[in-house]
């Protein structure tokens, strides 16, 4: 396992609903005290900031540039060189469970891609997307769309679920797969992120071999509760560079790794139904020291959690 002290994403952060606002849960921001204590001690209303504009409009949103923009913290973001960020609202149902924000630096090194796809009519379109350095990747994925079942995007569409896609500059079912391979674009992690207004939305997470969002990614479906204990989680794809895939061996999948509720990281968003951000490496695997995870609703009840480790 190779590894490298620069990310595609440099800080993660939760924000939970609070007494009608949105408060600061957990995060982890990579040595960026001052950015850090500003945002520990700040708060939005619904469409105020970033995290209260995704709450407002019940979309992810991604913003690439705070200077003259509605971003509360441009500043801070400023001294410790952040210049762009993405919120997820997680919803069950009409409900706002939290809003996840990653912040990102934009230089010439930070290479991977955040991307919004959003239906109209037949197709998957690019509502925006946030690229870093991969400007060429970035101009393709503005002229590509996606109908449904086709590329990353249009089958997290037709599955309903989160996908994990391997060697995206050399994988067939990758549509953009020479772009990517030029970009040095390695994974691709698509997931539904369903709002209030029901209309079809695929958050796509690609990730870098020499600045990654992640060295390590789960997929965990969701069992109903069946007592007091709560749900289970099954994993049932992954890849790591240390382990390979992670995804069972067997079919059925009697060697399916399990978890239940409130044990480990991926337990706690199976107590919660929250996002999880983690920082440090107790109860990760070996070599890892950042843990997040977003939950994956269908209406009201937790279906899916995908997690990520650097």
């Amino acid at each position: 396992m190779t590894t490298t002290a620069e990310t595609f994403i440099q800080v993660s952060e939760i924000w939970v609903p609070e007494g009608g606002m949105l408060v600061h849960k957990s995060g982890s921001y990579g040595g960026l005290a001052e950015f850090e204590a500003a945002s520990r001690s700040e708060s939005f209303g619904k469409g105020e900031g970033l995290p209260g504009k995704a709450w407002a409009e019940g979309r992810p949103v991604v913003l690439k540039e705070f200077d003259g923009s509605y971003f509360k913290r441009t500043e801070a973001a400023k001294e410790a060189g952040l210049t762009a960020a993405v919120a997820i609202p997680v919803f069950a149902g009409d409900v706002l469970k939290a809003v996840l924000v990653i912040l990102c630096g934009d230089d010439a090194i930070r290479t991977g891609a955040i991307e919004l796809w959003s239906q109209e009519n037949d197709l998957l379109m690019l509502q925006d997307g946030y690229y870093g350095a991969a400007r060429h990747f970035e101009w393709v994925s503005q002229h590509t769309h996606f109908p449904k079942g086709q590329g990353l995007p249009g089958g997290v569409w037709a599955a309903k679920a989160p996908i994990l896609m391997r060697d995206l500059g050399t994988g067939y079912a990758f549509i953009r797969a020479e772009s990517a391979g030029r970009a040095g674009l390695t994974t691709g992690l698509g997931l539904p992120v369903p709002g209030p207004d029901g209309v079809t939305r695929v958050l796509t997470l690609l990730s870098a071999r020499g600045t990654p969002i992640a060295r390590r990614f789960e997929i965990w479906t969701v069992s109903p509760a069946r007592n007091a204990a709560g749900p289970d989680g099954t994993l049932i794809d992954g890849i790591c560079e240390r382990e390979g895939p992670l995804a069972p061996k067997h079919n059925p999948p009697v060697d399916a790794l399990r978890t239940g509720a409130w044990h480990g990281p991926v337990g706690q968003v199976l107590g919660t139904g929250m996002p999880h951000v983690q920082a440090g490496p107790a109860g990760l695997p070996a070599g890892y020291r950042l843990f997040v995870a977003l939950p994956v609703y269908r209406g009201a009840e937790l279906a899916f959690i995908v997690a990520w480790y650097l």
